[in-house]
């Protein structure tokens, strides 16, 4: 489980190895690092608009994004069928795992700008 301390720990350490770089590195970095960077506020909206798993796809997390369509696809689905408690039961689960998304957006987008900026630190240094 992500800790906001641990998280803004390593950010604080990205940002100085990146104000360390020189400056056209860090410029570079910065150019490459801007369309990269996901936002809260839309993975939030994602999520709380289309509980079927569209903020998954924002962060480029295909199976997972496919995994949740698929179960609330189902769920949709079994409504319309004898087994429609079944599909109420899904419709229950995944909103409550997606709830719990939710309210932990700007930590879990946090991070994923931190991995990101880690990569691309990476390999932009690997490179000199």
């Amino acid at each position: 489980m992500l800790n906001q301390q641990q998280v803004d720990t390593e950010e604080e350490q990205l940002r100085e190895q990146v104000a360390a770089l020189p400056n056209e590195q860090r410029k570079v970095f910065y150019q490459q690092l801007k369309p990269l960077l996901r936002d809260p506020d839309t993975y939030a909206t994602l999520n709380w608009c289309f509980i079927a798993g569209l903020h998954h796809f924002y962060l480029g997390q295909w199976q997972r994004g496919l995994v949740n369509l698929l179960v609330f696809t189902i769920g949709i689905v079994l409504l319309f069928t004898p087994l429609f408690l079944l599909g109420i039961a899904m419709l229950v689960l995944i909103s409550v795992v997606e709830l719990w998304a939710l309210f932990r957006a700007q930590i879990i987008i946090q991070n994923w700008n931190n991995k990101t900026m880690h990569r691309l630190l990476q390999r932009l240094t690997a490179n000199t």
